[in-house]
């Protein structure tokens, strides 16, 4: 089956731009709004699948903005089914399994602090989440992130200054339950 591009050579290499330029970035952004390491490839398909299919809809220069838009979406649908869905693991499996990273404290405190984190981050609501991961982790300027969301900067000032104040509580929270014995 050939693809419904193939007859749109500028579409398909605008797409292959897109995807080459903004892969690593909504890869990232997935992770960071929920979506489980081994379920971020997947989301990333379906925001590409999306993508594909609009991209006549998409003003050029505004691809970065529609995959994060749609990135948001698909990682907010990824987050009901896993709540929804229960893993089985493989417990002989999980111990044959070889890790090549070495078995250091380091890395055992900071797979730590990545689900702290995340513990963290699920309990903040969409809008605030969204903006302060791209504020605080991918280093976007408020300007930036207006542009991406489609919102005010005054909006984009405003959610970051509640959701780092959310992000406060909820981490004070955590820290308290966690210190409890």
């Amino acid at each position: 089956m050939t693809s419904p591009l193939a007859s749109y050579p500028a579409d398909s290499q605008r797409l292959q731009r897109a995807v080459h330029e903004h892969y690593e970035f909504v890869w990232r952004a997935l992770r960071r709004l929920g979506v489980a390491e081994h379920s971020v490839e997947d989301a990333l398909q379906q925001v590409l699948v999306v993508l594909a299919r609009r991209l006549g809809e998409v003003r050029l220069g505004a691809e970065r903005a529609f995959m994060v838009a749609t990135a948001t979406r698909v990682a907010a649908d990824f987050r009901k089914m896993s709540s929804r869905r229960r893993e089985d693991f493989d417990a002989e499996a999980l111990e044959r399994r070889v890790s090549d990273r070495p078995l250091a404290d380091e890395m055992l405190d900071r797979e730590w602090a990545r689900r702290l984190l995340d513990v963290v981050l699920d309990q903040m609501p969409d809008d605030l989440r969204t903006v302060f991961i791209f504020f605080e982790f991918e280093d976007m300027s408020s300007v930036a992130i207006a542009e991406l969301l489609d919102l005010p900067v005054g909006t984009v000032a405003s959610r970051l200054r509640r959701a780092r104040q959310s992000f406060e509580i909820l981490a004070a929270r955590l820290a308290k339950t966690r210190s409890t014995p």
